[in-house]
């Protein structure tokens, strides 16, 4: 069967140990991220498995329709809306889930959280300007972290702070509220205080239809003008436009970005990289040594087993049908 890794950015995937469960195999590797169906398709005509690299390519039903040799999905990590399951099962094309790790992404948060508190990234191109301290940063100690979202990564997040000396306020479903109430942490009353009172905000939330653009411009502008807003989650999780206008108006004051409406972000005069309250990364979250090797030798070992017609951790079973 024919084999093919989609948008390989960094051409990290042979490099990976776990690439040599593919060994022997069909394998063909696009490094570029193609996002017009029409050329897309052309790319992809003889392959009868796709390897998704986490959401960097949307799978929609006008994709799957020109593509009749298509018979597996194999994705890294959890399937997101990326792919339109409905039409995966109408073609006939199974998706295998992998797994995750909350560990990188948490991770990554927190750096962002640091660089953008510290303002590290501006000093030091400040530096290579040939200037000598040219802003003042700030601690995390005393500090309320507000964490949206009080899963895995949520839950990782409010440890850090734990030990950095700032106080964690929850907001969230009800069930995590009380989780962290229960874990020594405090919950917002109110979607207002939480803003309101929240010295570094951070997002990380699963984006689906009860989430999208759940961030609204009224939110951000409740926010102090010196407060922070960490998005590593999805850009989508936002109010369209909402941030960039509410940080040109003062509230909140700075932002720490890891996602964004289109990726990849290849412009060189994208606004919110021009913007010196911005400390901005291209989607790291999960781009990580470790995790690579976990997601794709999961993802590969799922292509295995349905070529080996054992198929696993198949999401629409319906499809085999």
């Amino acid at each position: 069967m024919k084999i093919t890794i989609l948008d390989d950015y960094q051409n990290a995937v042979e490099k990976l140990e776990s690439f040599k469960i593919l060994k022997g195999l069909d394998v063909d590797i696009l490094n570029d991220t193609e996002k017009d169906n029409s050329k897309l398709a052309v790319l992809l005509k003889d392959s009868d498995i796709i390897v998704l690299i986490r959401e960097r390519t949307e799978i929609t039903e006008d994709l799957l329709s020109r593509l009749p040799k298509l018979k597996l999905i194999s994705q890294t990590g959890k399937k997101s809306n990326h792919l339109d399951m409905d039409a995966c099962t109408k073609h006939k094309v199974a998706v295998a889930e992998g797994v995750g790790s909350p560990i990188a992404p948490s991770e990554l948060a927190w750096a962002l959280i640091m660089n953008t508190v510290r303002q590290i990234p501006q000093a030091i191109q400040a530096m290579k300007d040939g200037k000598w301290q040219t802003n003042i940063g700030s601690t995390i100690r005393g500090k309320t972290i507000g964490i949206w979202g009080y899963g895995k990564i949520g839950q990782q997040i409010a440890k850090y702070a734990n030990v950095f000396g700032a106080n964690v306020l929850i907001w969230g479903s009800e069930s995590s509220r009380n989780q962290a109430l229960l874990d020594g942490f405090l919950k917002a009353d109110s979607k207002e205080d939480f803003f309101s009172q929240s010295d570094i905000l951070t997002l990380h939330l699963r984006l689906n239809e009860t989430t999208f653009e759940i961030v609204k411009e009224a939110d951000l502008i409740l926010m102090k003008p010196d407060a922070i807003l960490i998005n590593t989650a999805r850009a989508e999780l936002i109010e369209k436009r909402a941030l960039l206008k509410c940080l040109k108006n003062g509230r909140p004051g700075f932002a720490g970005l890891d996602v964004y409406d289109e990726e990849p972000v290849y412009d060189l005069n994208y606004e919110l990289l021009k913007m010196p309250n911005v400390v901005c990364t291209p989607h790291l979250g999960y781009v990580e040594k470790n995790s690579y090797e976990l997601y794709f030798e999961k993802a590969f070992e799922n292509v295995i087993n349905y070529i080996n017609n054992n198929p696993t951790n198949i999401a629409n079973p319906e499809a085999l049908v």
